[in-house]
């Protein structure tokens, strides 16, 4: 039976969402909210329109801005906390999180200047084991989620038993889970993907056609595996739910907020306007960053990562890094 009762740091769309699946399966919940505005908006109305616009959040989901209530007597912590401010968050838990059987990783990207995956980012700060952690990926944009249509996605951990637990948990109805025990290609899947994203929309941005948009998938999704390869995954998981999924839906869906900044992008808008006209965090700016440091790090060519950063940090134009990667050295397809 899953566990019944389950904490969930983060009300940001998928922490709502999320929220959404585990009253379905009969769970206790209660819901972290850091802002104290959008707090007092989800308390009062059961609702945050600028993260899920029609979303009204079960009435049995105990809201609350306490951090430590949040996870006090639970089976289960779900982490929907903004990568960038994970390690933050758990460290101010001060170790109640080592006295949770199981902790699940919502989060998608790759933490800066130490370039850890969020798994070890939570392991790290929390004292946990690595096989304590799960991470669940795949192509789940919360809007569709709060509204039951069908949604497949993996939940990866070391541990095969936290595997099938979090698989159980999560799964309910039009929402399927499959396991894996390559957590490394399962995170870097979801991460890495936001990248290519951003590519997308700048391809969008620019009014550039299908043939442009397909090429860059298929590039990028290989750059992506080139690199996890390299740090221990597995190839056929860039071929799963978490990689070609999730890379597919990011980069074609309406709901994706990193395939928006790229859009921007492409129609010349600057990143710090376009960030700061947006309620939600789009991952895949910062994963740029870290991204294109662990390429350096591990010596991997990513030539449409390496671009896209050059783009958003160093103000290259747009247009100008689409010619420059269809100009490189000809090469064999698979390298």
């Amino acid at each position: 039976m899953p566990e019944k009762r389950v904490g969930i740091l983060g009300a940001g769309s998928w922490g709502m969402a999320v929220s959404h699946l585990m009253h379905l399966q009969g769970c206790q919940v209660k819901l972290w909210e850091y802002e104290p505005e959008a707090f007092k908006l989800l308390s009062q109305t059961r609702s945050n329109p600028r993260r899920l616009k029609s979303f009204v959040l079960d009435k049995g989901v105990v809201v609350t801005d306490d951090l430590a209530e949040a996870v006090e007597g639970v089976e289960v912590v779900a982490l929907a906390v903004p990568s960038q401010h994970l390690r933050d968050t758990i460290r101010k838990l001060k170790g109640a999180m080592a006295a949770v059987p199981v902790v699940v990783n919502l989060a998608k990207g790759v933490e800066l200047d130490t370039l850890r995956r969020m798994s070890e980012v939570i392991a790290e700060e929390a004292g946990l084991a690595p096989a304590c952690v799960a991470t669940v990926s795949g192509p789940s944009h919360a809007e569709e989620v709060v509204e039951d249509m069908p949604t497949t996605v993996v939940a990866a951990s070391t541990s095969e038993d936290i595997a099938a637990r979090v698989q159980e948990l999560f799964s309910v109805g039009h929402f399927r889970v499959y396991k894996s025990s390559d957590i490394v290609g399962v995170e870097l899947g979801g991460a890495l993907k936001n990248i290519i994203a951003i590519a997308a929309g700048i391809v969008d941005g620019l009014g550039l056609g299908d043939n442009t948009k397909g090429a860059l998938m298929t590039r990028g999704l290989a750059e992506i595996t080139r690199l996890g390869l390299a740090l221990g995954a597995r190839p056929e998981t860039f071929a799963g739910l978490s990689g070609m999924g999730d890379l597919v839906t990011t980069c074609i869906s309406k709901h994706s907020r990193n395939r928006h900044v790229g859009d921007c992008i492409g129609k010349g808008e600057s990143l710090d306007d376009i960030l700061a006209g947006m309620s939600m965090v789009a991952e895949g700016v910062q994963t740029t960053h870290s991204g294109f440091q662990l390429a350096q790090r591990h010596q991997i060519e990513m030539p449409i990562t390496e671009a896209v950063y050059r783009v958003l940090f160093e103000g290259k134009p747009a247009r100008e890094a689409v010619g420059d990667l269809m100009e490189r050295r000809l090469r064999a397809e698979v390298w």
